[in-house]
């Protein structure tokens, strides 16, 4: 007589995780660190301005002083661009019972919302794309981070890989210029090659064997112009490494992200979300970068 199994059964209940599992990175570092700022159209300005240099200076007693010949500020502009993320669900399809998620217009509206964030970041600084100011066939596009950063504080990186010298050099440039950077933004590869430079000749390290761990990172670099948190970026060009200092970048948000229901036209809804901004460099010379890595 044969055995009756499982293989034989009908009527088995299902066994489904609740639980469903992204390993996609949601960390948007440079859109994270600065600051939103409100503008009112879609092309923004804003001005920067520079001290004279400093000079000599004395004066004979009694005497008429010279007039200094005065220069204008500089008047800069940005455009807000659009970006989008749109979905449709059937009614049935949020009326069935799920495993992992109570509604599933809930569940793609929460992945919806966090991949227009790493969107924004990419437009930041995933690309090198300068502004375009669009019509009514193209779409409008914001600088990207490289685009906002003073030629004279570009290091360029030869197609070489990141050097200690590289950032020196960078961080001169924005130090000279009268900028602080706080932040070196890289990505990940070129954070080992930053944890490596504790082993350059004359460098010390102490390891503490009690707990038996190595600890084979470089989280701050301290160097004669400043002091700089060293941060991953998955989402950035991996031909630059930026020396930011966040307080002078904007997020400028014409409008934030919402979600908006469109008119019903079947058995289904459909979902547009959308955030409109650009980014603002307060100053060019603030930040520093470096490009044509490899």
């Amino acid at each position: 007589m044969a055995t009756y199994t499982t293989y034989d059964q009908v009527g088995k209940a299902e066994d489904v995780q609740e639980l469903i599992t992204i390993i996609s990175p949601l960390d948007c570092p440079m859109y994270t660190a600065i600051r939103p700022q409100k503008v009112h159209a879609r092309v923004y300005e804003y001005q920067q301005d520079t001290l004279a240099a400093a000079a000599d200076n004395k004066a004979v007693e009694g005497a008429d002083p010279s007039m200094a010949t005065l220069t204008a500020t500089t008047m800069k502009t940005g455009n807000t661009q659009i970006l989008t993320k749109a979905f449709q669900v059937s009614a049935t399809a949020d009326a069935i019972k799920t495993y992992g998620r109570a509604k599933e217009t809930a569940y793609q509206l929460g992945k919806a919302l966090k991949e227009l964030k790493r969107d924004i970041e990419f437009a930041y600084v995933g690309q090198s794309n300068a502004g375009v100011t669009g019509n009514s066939s193209t779409a409008r596009e914001m600088d990207s981070a490289d685009q906002l950063i003073a030629s004279g504080n570009t290091v360029a990186g030869g197609s070489a890989a990141l050097t200690e010298a590289m950032i020196l050099d960078a961080h001169q440039a924005a130090y000279t210029a009268g900028g602080d950077p706080t932040l070196l933004m890289v990505k990940p590869a070129d954070s080992e090659i930053i944890a490596g430079m504790t082993g350059a000749s004359g460098r010390n390290r102490t390891f503490n064997d009690q707990n038996q761990t190595l600890t084979n990172a470089v989280n701050i670099m301290v160097n004669p112009y400043g002091t700089l948190k060293v941060v991953l970026n998955r989402i950035q060009m991996t031909t630059h490494a930026f020396l930011l200092d966040p307080t002078m970048w904007r997020s400028a948000v014409l409008r934030p992200t919402s979600r908006t229901l469109l008119s019903k036209t079947g058995d289904s809804d459909k979902h547009f979300c959308v955030y409109e901004g650009g980014l603002m460099h307060l100053n060019d010379s603030a930040s520093a970068q470096i490009n044509a890595l490899t």
